[in-house]
């Protein structure tokens, strides 16, 4: 007859217990596919001098994407997205940390960059945001307001009309920056000439 096995999931363990004796297996967490992904990249990041804004892995449809969002301070050109992509993509077939087949993705963050970490909130102080909130508050779902404050997943922005408007992060479907596409701020055709 087989000795009776029992099991108890801990943290960071896993006891097996068999005839009295207690044997520790160690329990890795397994890294997630973006935490792997991220920390393959740094160096990279750091040698290109880059930040890292957002990295997703994401299915559409029946198809998943690795997606970079890379930033400098004097901002992102094209140039540099290819040679991040390129010494990346590199690193990501040596190590091979993906099991199933995905697309490789390298881009700018944008004007309107989505606004998911805390520092974020820290790096556009004082910017424009547009919010869309999962569930209107005074019947309004949509708030545009410069950010004036963030402290424990707590925003604060000044709306237009010089009231404040406090929500959790938890509470928005997306935080972006505002950006109202002035013409002015393209030029006019006749200028270039």
């Amino acid at each position: 007859m087989l000795p009776a096995l029992s099991f108890m999931y801990g943290e960071e363990a896993l006891i097996l217990e068999k005839k009295g004796r207690n044997v520790f297996l160690a329990a890795k967490k397994k890294e997630s596919t973006t935490a792997v992904a991220a920390r393959l990249a740094q160096p990279v990041l750091e040698e290109l001098g880059l930040t890292l804004w957002d990295l997703r892995f994401e299915k559409e449809g029946s198809l998943w994407y690795l997606r970079y969002f890379v930033d400098k301070e004097e901002g992102i050109t094209i140039q540099d997205c290819e040679a991040f992509s390129r010494a990346v993509d590199k690193l990501l077939d040596e190590a091979d940390p993906i099991d199933q087949s995905y697309t490789l993705e390298v881009s700018s963050p944008g004007i309107e960059r989505e606004l998911t970490q805390a520092w974020h909130y820290d790096a556009c102080m004082g910017q424009e945001l547009a919010v869309r909130l999962i569930r209107p508050v005074d019947g309004v779902r949509d708030v545009v307001g410069t950010l004036t404050g963030f402290a424990e997943n707590s925003v604060t922005l000044l709306l237009p009309d010089d009231r404040e408007f406090i929500f959790r992060t938890g509470e928005a479907a997306s935080v972006r920056l505002y950006n109202d596409y002035d013409m002015e701020d393209f030029g006019t055709e006749e200028e270039g000439e």
